[in-house]
């Protein structure tokens, strides 16, 4: 069991891969923001990689151990502290009944991950545990942990000692900007030549009006084809607008001069262009990324988008883990 002392800021039960095949109904997969973090979480403590853990934004939570028991945290350095004793991150640790851990604000990146031997019982709604705020649902109660909360986790041994390889985990830029992978479409033909040099060559800040439904940008503005400006009514009428289409996760969409990436909490349609789109395998720079910060995209293909996500897919594997 795990008491929660103080939650931390949006603190909130997430599994992998989240909430699958029900976005045309409505719920978005959310699951956690740096999957890549949160897999390593979960594989280090003995884990599947997918068993529901938590995710802290900026603050992290302080929890009460109600039975011994192993975690790990990864992602954002929180710093975190067992009884008063610094503790590593990226490795599994043992903690005793009655122990305390303290998770502060995050030092580098921006979302941190505590996985506990056996993960945390939750019961699955639409196939997941994972909280999706918005709607109340997923999690304990559909919102993010409060204090004087008991999580109960499942019965499971874990194996203390361990500790995620050097070269399985991913690296932070040490300054303020992060360069994150984009692809083109579906809508690029709305986008002159220009529209996109300028987006390629943007430093796009990163507002602090985000979260986990979409990261608004700020940059300049955007140029368009004929296509966008002379377009039938129904498409609306700035050229940014289109008829409802769906989007895809990721999705750079421009919302007037705007750009927003839709995020796991994200809408499924609407009537906006979406000229680029985020891979996967870049949503782990997404998830870290605080306000203030600036993205430089680099375009990449859909192959080469995939062959990212497959070398994701295969560091998050047993054999990351010493």
């Amino acid at each position: 069991m795990l008491e929660i002392v103080k939650p931390g800021l949006e603190t909130s039960i997430q599994d992998f891969p989240g909430r699958v095949g029900y976005w045309n109904q409505g719920f978005p997969p959310s699951g956690p923001m740096d999957m890549w973090s949160f897999r390593l979480a979960n594989l280090v403590v003995g884990n599947d990689e997918g068993a529901p853990g938590l995710e802290a934004q900026f603050m992290g939570p302080t929890i009460k151990f109600q039975r011994d028991s192993v975690i790990a945290m990864t992602g954002a350095n929180m710093r975190p502290i067992l009884d008063g004793q610094p503790i590593p991150m990226w490795e599994s640790v043992a903690v005793g009944a009655g122990q305390t851990l303290l998770m502060g604000p995050a030092v580098a990146g921006a979302r941190g991950y505590l996985a506990v031997a056996g993960g945390i019982d939750a019961p699955e709604w639409l196939g997941s545990a994972s909280t999706f705020h918005k709607a109340g649902v997923g999690g304990l109660d559909g919102h993010a942990v409060r204090a004087g909360q008991v999580l109960p986790v499942k019965e499971a041994a874990g194996t203390p000692g361990r500790r995620v390889a050097d070269r399985a985990r991913p690296t932070f830029p040490g300054g303020k900007t992060w360069e994150i992978q984009a692809v083109r479409g579906p809508n690029d033909d709305w986008i002159d030549d220009a529209g996109h040099e300028r987006f390629i060559e943007t430093a796009w800040m990163l507002e602090a009006r985000s979260d986990r439904t979409g990261y608004r940008l700020t940059g300049p503005d955007w140029t368009f084809t004929e296509k966008a400006t002379n377009k039938a009514p129904e498409h609306g009428d700035f050229p940014s607008n289109i008829i409802d289409q769906g989007y895809p996760l990721g999705a750079v969409n421009l919302g007037g001069q705007t750009p927003i990436i839709l995020m796991n909490d994200g809408p499924s349609m609407g009537g906006f262009i979406c000229p680029y789109t985020v891979p996967s395998a870049g949503f782990w720079k997404l998830g870290q990324m605080k306000p203030n910060e600036y993205i430089k995209f680099r375009e990449v293909s859909v192959g080469e988008a995939q062959k990212l996500r497959l070398a994701l897919d295969e560091t998050c594997t047993h054999d990351s883990i010493e």
